[in-house]
């Protein structure tokens, strides 16, 4: 009876290694499984001779614990306490075990080349636009209506009311926004219709004024480029709102157009440029916003059309690359996804043995 309680104690050995993929806070104890082995708690200590103290209780069925109240870069030690045939048994002191961060998760393997990919592709096709060749992109209904909407105003006599949204140049919508204001002017500079631009911040302004300055150039009007129509307002939300309902009472603009970031001021806007018989053409990423501009204006650049529309229009290399790349690594993010649920659903064994099959 002795010998045979002695050789299951000398079965009992415990494992102690950093846990992998963490961020260097918890060490996995493991161990092996005797006949009659029952486990009760884990002990840890700074010394694998003394000092074991008891950190926590394990069920009976347990092989794995994990120690997350520790120091990471120190080492420790640890034994694994329980019982054979109700005696009181200790496994001998696994380790020095430290705790560290690992630089890659290797659980998201997938996802580092789904990631590869996406650049891949990108860098592939910025290279391609950048060596003349033409990348198509759909036909956006707002952005082909554009020159419409600008040669009505042109031939009603009225100006055309441009804003940017209400956030500064930092924000990916307003940087989006210069890059169609950029077409717009330029048309207006040609068809010489007035162009109002109203902003609520400085940097945008100025971007806004070097914009259409740079259009009306290209156009060949210098001299219709107006620093007073391209302002600043303010930067409180609903008073610079007041300000732009106001030019549009006074100035009855016949073209408005509300690209860039909005949020409550998307719906006074839009109610306001539909009731002084504007053509209105608006764009926002914001969910939130969007019903508001697809009940009250005539068209609506929806989510991610309204960075479409930038590269559509700017013909500018690294924005079309960019785009046609995400689209193909949309594509890639699909495919994977539809997989992992045909696998889920049908099974591995089932696809492994059709292609065996075949």
């Amino acid at each position: 009876m002795i010998l045979a309680l002695f050789l299951i104690i000398m079965q009992i050995q415990a494992k102690a290694y950093d846990t992998p993929n963490d961020d260097g806070t918890s060490i996995t104890i493991t161990w092996n499984r005797a006949t009659t082995f029952q486990p009760t708690e884990i002990l840890r200590s700074l010394h694998p001779q003394a000092g074991f103290e008891i950190i926590g209780d394990v069920a009976p069925k347990d092989t794995i614990f994990y120690d997350d109240s520790l120091q990471s870069g120190r080492a420790y030690y640890y034994k694994v306490k329980g019982t054979i045939a109700n005696v009181e048994v200790i496994s001998d002191a696994a380790g020095p075990a430290k705790a560290g961060a690992q630089i890659f998760n290797t659980g998201r393997i997938n996802l580092f080349i789904c990631t590869i990919i996406l650049f891949a592709a990108i860098i592939y096709y910025i290279t391609r636009a950048r060596g003349g060749k033409k990348l198509y992109i759909r036909k956006i209904p707002a952005i082909t209506a554009i020159d419409e909407a600008i040669g009505r105003a042109t031939e009603m006599g009225k100006p055309v009311l441009y804003v940017p949204g209400i956030m500064d140049i930092d924000e990916p919508e307003t940087i989006a926004s210069m890059s169609i204001l950029a077409r717009v002017a330029e048309k207006t500079a040609e068809y010489g219709t007035p162009l109002y631009v109203p902003n609520c911040h400085a940097m945008t302004m100025t971007m806004a004024q070097q914009v259409v300055k740079e259009s009306a150039t290209r156009a060949g009007r210098p001299d219709w480029y107006n620093a007073d129509n391209i302002r600043y307002i303010t930067d409180d939300q609903f008073a610079y709102v007041s300000a732009i309902d106001g030019i549009m009472v006074r100035e009855r603009p016949a073209t408005n157009f509300y690209l860039g970031k909005f949020y409550a001021e998307s719906l006074i806007l839009a109610e306001t440029g539909h009731s002084t018989g504007a053509i209105q053409i608006a764009g926002t990423a914001l969910p939130d916003q969007l019903p508001f501009f697809v009940a009250a204006c005539d068209y609506t650049l929806i989510g991610e059309e309204l960075y479409a529309a930038s590269a559509y229009l700017s013909q500018e290399p690294v924005q079309l690359g960019s785009l046609k790349g995400q689209d193909f690594g949309k594509l890639i993010f699909i495919i994977v996804i539809i997989s992992g649920v045909l696998l889920r659903l049908f099974g591995w064994n089932f696809f492994t043995n059709w292609f065996t099959a075949q």
